[in-house]
């Protein structure tokens, strides 16, 4: 395997207009929310969506339900959007694209990026309303190139 191949044999895209049009954004099932994730309280770790580390403690994106569940305080409850393109981790501008379009629809958006995809954590009310932004977004990358 090649370095610019993932382990599933895809190459992924590096043209900002190729990835607009290949978005793909698939709304997960689910709500989600933003946690600290007290000490001690390690085992939620293994239910998380993501983690980030940061100087103040560790954040997890964890289902509503477990948050609620271990009791967690939480004030956001998003809906999950994946990007189902492959872009390269060094693609210049679908962030910023995502964000510009969905800021345009009075709509914040809360990006966490894997190694395959970008994901979206968008306000739970109004997740169908960005899934349809952005695919009116990739419709007009795909018209654009025609």
């Amino acid at each position: 395997m090649s370095d610019n191949e993932t382990s599933f044999g895809g190459t992924p895209i590096v043209d900002l207009g190729r990835a607009l049009a290949d978005l793909r954004p698939k709304l997960r099932p689910g709500r989600f929310v933003f946690v600290s994730v007290p000490s001690g309280s390690l085992n939620l770790l293994s239910s998380a969506e993501a983690t980030v580390a940061e100087d103040e403690g560790l954040t997890a994106v964890l289902s509503q339900e477990v948050a609620d569940e271990a009791g967690l305080k939480y004030d956001y409850v998003g809906g999950w959007i994946t990007l189902r393109v492959l872009s390269d981790l060094s693609l210049v501008g679908l962030t910023a694209a995502v964000a510009q379009r969905l800021t345009a629809s009075d709509i914040s958006c809360n990006v966490i990026a894997g190694r395959y995809h970008d994901h979206i954590v968008v306000p739970w009310d109004r997740r169908e309303h960005a899934v349809a932004a952005l695919m009116e977004l990739a419709d007009e990358a795909r018209e654009s190139a025609a």
